[in-house]
């Protein structure tokens, strides 16, 4: 009897296990796919579509028309006091002035990328919770699961830090910032929360592969600091040169240092990844998938790099440049950790 019991406790327990690494997985795409929509957000300009939080116009769902707002539910006070710290006179700000800037595209935009959010919260949630029965064997999975949760509650007052504080820049990089560190624990959450995580043979890293793996992913994420600087000042374009081409709005970016230092760090993250592309077909690593993605998402950012210098700030090259490189870090931080203690000849 005790046999038995014990046997389905072992039974049950690696089948939480099997079950945790898919829900951490899912809780990844959940986030990746939260990445996209934000970037739709941003490059439609769509950022103050809910001008409000929790609420999106004082209401649960939000409306189609400026009719359907209850103006009764809309506080004045948080517009005058946003209004005054952009040196607008906060008595020119009354309700009808606010909702004169209701614009129904950007109001369901927004709001999408708030229901977005639900089922990653969701799965965040089950991640942790599941993580719980991994304390005896691996005490390092429930630690990072209350990590990531942490993060996807520090991003959510974030989010609404950024909706209150019109959009200010600084705070929008480091909620895309905290979004990239999430994702790379949910994805250590899913490669480690099994009794034997998938490895590559140890010469990956004898002959050094892992260390230009590591290189890569260092320029990866500098680029997408700086990325996310260079999206700010897109941004702010957005309000300074309204009814001008997109195509013009580089020649204002070259002003940059940040700009011009992000369009040449590019070319070092492609010799560095076709460096790593060749040298991980020599080594027959086993990978072949994660390195063929890992080489076609950096060789496509580069295709839509030109794009968006050469052609204009087109917005379909902006959601995909960003959008793309969350897969990018996904894949080469789980490639790197498959490199890692190495065990088989």
């Amino acid at each position: 009897m005790t046999a038995g019991l014990a046997d389905r406790l072992a039974w049950l327990y690696e089948s939480l296990v099997t079950r945790f690494q898919k829900v951490a997985a899912a809780a990844s795409v959940a986030l990746i796919l939260l990445i996209f929509v934000g970037a739709i957000v941003r490059a439609t300009g769509s950022g103050m579509g809910c001008p409000d939080w929790p609420t999106c116009w004082g209401c649960l769902i939000p409306p189609t028309s400026a009719d359907q707002i209850d103006v009764d539910k809309i506080d004045i006070e948080k517009y005058r006091k946003r209004a005054a710290r952009y040196g607008i006179d906060p008595s020119t700000i009354t309700r009808e002035s606010v909702i004169k800037e209701f614009n129904p595209m950007h109001t369901w935009v927004e709001y999408l990328n708030r229901l977005t959010s639900l089922p990653l919260g969701l799965l965040t949630l089950a991640t942790f919770i599941m993580a719980q029965w991994q304390w005896r064997k691996r005490p390092v999975i429930p630690i990072v699961a209350a990590l990531a949760l942490f993060l996807l509650g520090v991003n959510a007052w974030m989010g609404a830090q950024i909706v209150f504080s019109g959009l200010k820049p600084g705070i929008i990089t480091i909620h895309m910032a905290l979004a990239i560190l999430m994702l790379c624990l949910l994805v250590f959450l899913a490669w480690r929360g099994c009794d034997e995580p998938w490895r590559m043979p140890a010469s990956c890293r004898e002959n050094g592969l892992a260390k230009i793996a590591v290189l890569l992913l260092v320029l990866i994420l500098i680029e997408g600091v700086l990325g996310s600087q260079v999206r700010e000042k897109t941004d702010a374009l957005k309000d300074t040169h309204e009814y001008a081409p997109r195509s013009e709005w580089v020649g204002e970016l070259e002003q940059s240092v940040t700009y011009l230092v992000h369009r040449s760090g590019s070319w070092a993250i492609l010799w560095a990844s076709t460096l790593f592309f060749i040298r991980a077909k020599k080594n027959r690593t086993g990978a072949k998938v994660l390195e063929s993605l890992v080489f076609g998402i950096v060789i496509s950012q580069m295709c839509l790099g030109l794009i968006l210098s050469q052609v204009g700030i087109l917005p379909i090259a902006q959601v995909l440049h960003i959008g793309l490189s969350s897969i990018l870090v996904s894949a080469l931080l789980l490639w790197l950790l498959g490199s890692s203690r190495g065990a088989q000849a």
